[in-house]
């Protein structure tokens, strides 16, 4: 199954000169859906995974089924004021302004191995960030997993000392 024909290619949102890829498409499929998540389970099986930390929103609809089929528990990783508990927040860069990040102080202990997914690597901001939450908490990041990256962009050079992988490259 070619999976990059499950995905639709959406000009001009969320602004003009913006090619923005519908996942969607890809998720409403559930052979495509269930391909992901078996294609990224696959890989892992066998890695020691112990937790999965997932970025709001998408990443948590492939990190949490993830986590169920390597045996290991499911970390949110959201926007500020989301969590109830006490965290950690990480500020990060955007080509358009700042965001920020938060984890609970409690979700991974020292020395876990820790699986990051989300849909998507852009610009590499927004998970250089979440690999710094989970290193503040001890946390060991065996791999990032992403469906797509967007090589031009050049996202994978912020995570450099990390394994990454992406399922479709743009």
């Amino acid at each position: 199954m070619d999976l990059k024909t499950k995905i639709r290619e959406v000009p001009n949102f969320p602004k003009e000169g913006i090619l923005f890829y519908d996942i969607t498409t890809l998720l409403r499929d559930a052979g495509g859906f269930s391909r992901v998540v078996h294609r990224l389970a696959e890989f892992y099986r066998g890695e020691g995974v112990t937790k999965v930390v997932a970025i709001e929103s998408r990443g948590f609809i492939f990190g949490a089924p993830l986590a169920i089929q390597l045996g290991a528990g499911f970390v949110p990783v959201r926007k500020p004021g989301k969590l109830p508990a006490e965290v950690y927040e990480r500020k990060y860069d955007l080509e358009y302004g700042s965001n920020s990040l938060a984890i609970h102080k409690d979700a991974i202990d020292p020395g876990e191995r820790v699986l990051i997914v989300d849909d998507l690597l852009a610009t590499g901001g927004t998970m250089a960030a979440t690999v710094h939450l989970v290193k503040e908490l001890g946390g060991l990041v065996v791999s990032i997993a992403v469906l797509i990256e967007l090589v031009e962009l050049r996202g994978r050079e912020k995570l450099k000392d990390h394994h990454v992988l992406s399922l479709l490259s743009y």
